[in-house]
């Protein structure tokens, strides 16, 4: 049986991650394609108990080094119990966030060290990485006004951060794109979502 592929969406808060996701699992299975649709944190039960501690609102929180271990153990469940096996199936899986999140946020927003966030995934999920990660792109101002309209208010933790940590998150997917242009695709998230998807569909065409 042939291996299923991998797509990861990345991107900051308020790009339309979640959307284009939706769009795009419709266009892979109307071309008979089977899809599994997830999220990180998250995807298996135990993978959404780490993503309610991480994301919760009240108590102290978790410092940016507590944070990478708990994204990794998520992440390890998540690739043992469904995205393996899925791909070995021959699914196509279509993730919203995985590895370079973490790379982003916590690297490059928090600053820790990308080598030891790649040891991290290397232990916790053997190193699989994405046939293809597509990194949505926003202006500032136009997340502003989305994130206004979405979450009335009420960010989660990671969200809820101010504007130059977000910044940060933006500089290192740009970064990481750059790096690796064989893995990602920088796609412009401005435009009605239809349009957006279009581009999104180009971009995983091309690989």
């Amino acid at each position: 049986m042939t291996r299923g592929r991998f797509i990861a969406l990345e991107g900051g808060e308020g790009v339309g991650k979640s959307t284009q996701l939706r769009l795009l699992s419709d266009a892979l299975r109307a071309r008979g394609h089977g899809v599994v649709t997830t999220r990180e944190p998250g995807g298996t039960a135990g993978a959404e108990a780490i993503r309610a501690m991480l994301l919760d609102t009240t108590g102290e929180g978790w410092g940016p080094r507590a944070e990478a271990l708990l994204f990794a153990a998520a992440r390890a469940d998540h690739v043992a119990r469904l995205i393996r096996p899925a791909l070995d199936r021959g699914d196509w899986v279509l993730t919203d966030r995985y590895i370079d999140s973490t790379r982003a946020y916590q690297g490059g927003g928090s600053g820790l060290d990308d080598a030891d966030l790649m040891t991290l995934h290397r232990i916790g999920s053997q190193g699989l990485l994405p046939d293809r990660t597509v990194v949505l792109q926003l202006d500032p101002a136009l997340v502003t006004q989305r994130l206004a309209a979405r979450d009335r208010g009420h960010s989660d933790r990671i969200g809820g951060r101010d504007a130059a940590y977000h910044a940060r998150v933006a500089a290192a997917f740009r970064g990481y794109a750059d790096a690796e242009p064989d893995r990602f695709a920088l796609v412009d998230a401005a435009g009605t979502p239809e349009r957006v998807h279009a581009r999104v569909i180009a971009a995983i065409d091309a690989c």
